[in-house]
């Protein structure tokens, strides 16, 4: 198995995370761009997961080769990513994300069935190989902004063209996965209208729309309670140590827990978070605890969703499976998470914002209960 090969995509991909999600908001805020603007290009970015992923899996399904597709959106990514440094009107940007990301978004869906095939009956080791993407994460956020203390937001363009390339480069050299394995029986279509399959996705972009304010406005939020960027930065990059810590011990939680166990845990437990950020915000300990539980907000859902995922889509589905993972969780959860959480920062204020996010993580834990435990209540990796 190709493990550092793999793990250095994934040490670049959630590098360049590492410089989207706690400082382009910061970015765009420099650039004076409006609270509800941001989160209208925010949701733009992540718009382009609901189509990309999809299409970039139905090519890859029927070549049976997925790293080709990698190594062109990544190279594509990178090229229209350059352009960046000339734009700074609100329509401009718009056209630039959606430009970048629809190649970018496309890369990982395809990189995580490509290492879910490397790992084959292995695959409770997954959390060893992407823990280094939480690496990479930590990395960038922790050197990014004391950058950002002391020149300014304008230094994450470099930056983040920087990791795109090493996306890039670190695709040339990883192989292709080995075969599917016997065909998937029935089609893809009928997998995905199993009630548990649609309560499980649905479950996901619910997930992701509560994560939504805290990935767009976080550090803004912070920022406007005066924490330096160094803080802010160490703050992230806290979350992402305890979501290492998760990774490495999940494949031992799994052989003891029920999947759907620990996915309803999940969902409770981001609940608890946002309320903690929504109310004290002013309390830097509690927001250390806050970030703790991204352990368990991220780390462990992540990894659980994946067990599921490859359980359910088999076969010559594999690369459609996680790309509608990532277009309704990520693509439409997060979309729309962005856009209502633009909309309420700007009338309702942040501690609104935060408790719709905590509501909707308890709308979640109550969906995996009802409709995904019955199915998958013996499930254990």
């Amino acid at each position: 198995m190709p493990y550092w090969r793999l793990s250095g995509f994934y040490f670049f991909f959630f590098a360049s995370l590492g410089v989207l999600i706690p400082y382009w908001s910061l970015y765009l805020q420099h650039l004076g761009f409006s609270a509800l603007e941001i989160g209208q290009l925010v949701a733009l970015l992540l718009a382009t997961k609901i189509i990309a992923p999809n299409v970039w899996g139905w090519l890859a399904d029927r070549s049976g080769r997925c790293m080709p597709v990698v190594r062109i959106a990544t190279l594509l990514a990178m090229l229209i990513y350059a352009v960046v440094f000339w734009i700074d009107s609100f329509w401009g940007m718009a056209l630039l994300m959606v430009g970048f990301s629809f190649f970018w978004n496309a890369s990982l869906p395809q990189l995580e069935a490509t290492t879910m095939k490397h790992l084959g009956d292995r695959a409770d080791r997954y959390g060893k190989i992407r823990l280094w993407g939480s690496v990479g994460f930590i990395v960038l956020v922790l050197g990014v902004g004391p950058l950002l203390d002391r020149y300014g937001p304008a230094v994450i363009l470099p930056v983040l063209m920087s990791c795109f390339a090493g996306i890039w480069l670190v695709s040339l050299i990883i192989p292709e996965g080995p075969g599917t394995g016997p065909n998937a029986q029935g089609r893809l279509l009928g997998v995905f209208r199993r009630p548990e399959v649609v309560a499980f996705l649905f479950a996901c972009f619910l997930m992701q729309a509560s994560h939504a304010p805290f990935y767009t406005f976080f550090s803004i939020y912070l920022d406007g309670h005066h924490y330096s960027k160094t803080v802010i930065g160490a703050l992230w990059a806290f979350g992402v140590i305890c979501e290492i810590g998760i990774f490495l011990v999940m494949h031992r939680i799994f052989r003891r827990v029920s999947l759907p166990a620990v996915l309803a845990a999940t969902f409770l437990v981001t609940a608890l978070r946002w309320a903690m950020v929504a109310l004290f915000p002013r309390y830097l300990t509690l927001m250390v605890i806050a970030q703790a539980l991204h352990a368990v907000t991220f780390g462990a859902y992540h990894a659980t969703a994946m067990q599921l995922i490859h359980r359910v889509f088999q076969g010559a589905h594999q690369h459609r499976g996680q790309a509608l993972y990532s277009s309704m969780s990520f693509g439409v959860g997060g979309a729309l998470g962005s856009f209502y959480s633009g909309y309420t920062w700007e009338h309702l204020g942040p501690v609104a914002t935060f408790a719709i996010a905590s509501a909707l993580a308890l709308v979640g834990a109550a969906l995996v209960w009802i409709w995904i435990r019955p199915v998958f209540a013996a499930a254990r990796v």
